[in-house]
């Protein structure tokens, strides 16, 4: 399957600091795969370099088949991102913001394209209100689908349920599932392990700087002792296998 995306011995360093120590991995095309790590891990250094808003130090990236320092511009053209907290105009009615990135993305009928968004996100109703009467579930909703404005081929959502209710959280996980089920590659970073489990093709634990593991939701769990019970095998949750893995390579 073609690879959406393609690193090989990332590094980078903050002062005297390796964030990152060699990281690599990819992500095929048309899948949700989602980055875990604690806070500092570096996930959001890996974002920003994929997204060409850092520069990585060693090592290289592709997205869509472009090398990130290289060639930049083609790279932007592809993706989207959306970030840890909404980048909407509160200012703005819902459907302001939607036309306003139709119009800077030089799309045609931006208007049907803001149209047609409201009604996919269940923002229709909401769609002349200003943002700064929107709750947190519906700003994200909003965000997430002025990313999509332009058809982008590669989304990615940095830690895009922080701050959520559980009720927020569950309606941001039925759009990356419908975006995943419209064929948009999904690059997805979490410290919400259960989102990781229901939204997830393939799961990399990204820790003290590089990929220590990396598989399906099946193949990880395949590391995890087996449970000893009588009557019925427990089976593990991705939070006990993201504890069990992490707390191995502390010990050594």
């Amino acid at each position: 399957m073609e690879k959406a995306i393609e690193v090989k011995g990332l590094q980078k360093s903050f002062k005297d600091t390796e964030v990152l120590k060699g990281v690599e991995f990819d992500v095929k095309r048309g899948e949700v795969f989602a980055l875990l790590g604690s806070n500092g891990a570096g996930k959001t250094t890996i974002v920003k370099i994929l997204t060409t808003l850092l520069k990585q130090d060693g090592g290289t990236a592709a997205v869509n088949g472009f090398d990130v320092a290289a060639k930049p511009d083609d790279v932007r053209q592809s993706i989207s991102l959306t970030g840890q907290f909404a980048a909407v105009d509160e200012i703005l009615t819902g459907r302001e913001n939607l036309i306003m990135i139709a119009r800077l993305r030089h799309l045609q009928n931006p208007r049907q394209i803001a149209d047609d968004l409201l009604k996919r996100f269940g923002l229709a109703e909401a769609a002349d209100r200003r943002v700064s009467t929107y709750s947190g579930g519906m700003r994200r909703k909003l965000d997430i689908a002025m990313s999509l404005i332009g058809k982008p081929r590669l989304i990615f959502l940095d830690e895009p349920t922080t701050g959520l209710d559980p009720e927020a959280r569950i309606e941001v996980w039925k759009t990356v599932k419908e975006l995943a089920d419209s064929g948009t590659t999904v690059f997805l970073t979490t410290q919400y392990l259960e989102e990781a489990e229901q939204l997830a093709d393939r799961i990399a634990i990204l820790h003290e700087g590089r990929i220590i593991v990396s598989g399906t939701l099946e193949e990880l769990k395949k590391l995890f002792p087996p449970a000893k019970v009588e009557y019925v095998e427990k089976q593990p949750t991705l939070e006990e296998i993201f504890l069990a893995i992490v707390g191995k390579k502390e010990e050594k």
